[in-house]
């Protein structure tokens, strides 16, 4: 089963890619309202069994749907990367989140860009790009400065477990770009092999460490379907479908929407606010999103190799090659004992 892969992974979009870009910046947007989701919709406490019910439930769905299982190696490609852009990412996420600041935590998370960038090198054998890094720095910070507060605390645990899930998913894009998707399987059955395998790992995991699942009333039950639905299966499919067919690092920049959006929803309904500075990391943010899907500038030599070079100045000794020299025939001017070359027929043009 080969893989299919589109687009390269160095360079800024193409003018035509700007409808998939649009698609792929769905999912981070969606998953920018997790936050207020989980605090407001579902039971304090149980952050696993939420991310297990964001997993498995889509993962099945998906695979009843589509009807389509992995084939061959594509078994324990499919299991690495559950594991990797889901089953660890998940749980890393909130530790993070449950032991640090969700400022600290979503810039933490923010660092993502950065690790593929790097991954991007080693892994798919690209050119460094210090555009890329320079910009996913400034990614970083102007996530930093819209939901860090003054009085942000900082933990180790918490600290290590948000770097850690930042180079999971970092990992994970990074390897799904370079293995593709296999040719014939669609988006959605794509997802749905990841978000199984992501699932079918945490469900030893959250039941270890949460112990039984806590009591769903209406209100939690409408949280876990926009997580799992939306949050999971809807926007993992378009996320995959824009790893595979985008260049890697315009993607992965993407995810900086999603602190972005938790933070303008906690305006508007947690009564949050957003001041001065919050507004300078917003258009820091936004310019480091922008940035990320325009193609590197060239560098400087390869942009004076392109350049007309000086025409030289003809030497006055040396006879112009349009002008002949004295003594000799003009082109088409047949020279005295030499017949003339009959015309050619069509049947004998060559061909």
């Amino acid at each position: 089963m080969t893989s299919r892969t589109v687009s390269g992974g160095a360079g800024g979009i193409r003018r035509g890619d700007l409808p998939r870009t649009a698609l792929t910046a769905l999912a981070p947007l969606v998953w920018g309202t997790t936050y207020v989701v989980t605090t407001e919709l579902l039971p304090p406490g149980h952050p696993l069994f939420a991310g297990l019910l964001r997993a498995l439930p889509a993962g099945l769905i998906a695979l009843a749907i589509t009807r389509t299982l992995p084939r061959g190696a594509w078994w324990g490609k499919a299991a690495a990367l559950g594991v990797l852009n889901i089953g660890l990412f998940l749980p890393l996420l909130f530790v993070a989140a449950e032991r640090l600041p969700g400022g600290v935590a979503a810039t933490l998370g923010a660092a993502q860009p950065l690790g593929v960038a790097v991954l991007a090198v080693t892994v798919l054998h690209e050119r460094l790009s210090v555009w890329r890094l320079l910009w996913g720095v400034m990614g970083v910070v102007g996530v930093g400065l819209v939901v860090i507060g003054p009085r942000a605390a900082l933990d180790t645990t918490g600290i290590v477990a948000g770097l850690a899930g930042a180079a999971t998913m970092a990992l994970g894009v990074t390897l799904t770009k370079r293995w593709g998707r296999p040719a014939g399987v669609g988006p959605a059955a794509f997802a749905g092999w990841q978000l199984t395998a992501g699932g079918l790992f945490l469900v030893p995991v959250t039941f270890l460490v949460e112990g039984p699942p806590p009591a769903i009333d209406g209100t939690a039950a409408l949280g876990y379907l926009w997580l799992g639905l939306v949050g999971g299966l809807i926007t993992y499919a378009l996320w995959f479908q824009g790893i595979t067919t985008l260049p890697v690092t315009s993607v992965a920049v993407l995810g900086l929407l999603s602190p972005l959006v938790a933070a303008v929803l906690g305006a508007l309904l947690l009564g949050q606010t957003l001041g001065p500075v919050q507004l300078l990391g917003f258009g820091l943010s936004l310019a480091a999103i922008v940035a990320g899907q325009l193609p590197a500038p060239a560098p400087a030599r390869a942009r004076t190799s392109g350049s007309t070079p000086t025409p030289e100045t003809p030497n006055p000794e040396t006879p112009n090659p349009g002008t002949p020299t004295p003594g000799t025939p003009t082109p088409g001017t047949p020279t005295p004992g030499t017949p003339t070359p009959q015309a050619l027929t069509p049947e004998r043009t060559p061909r």
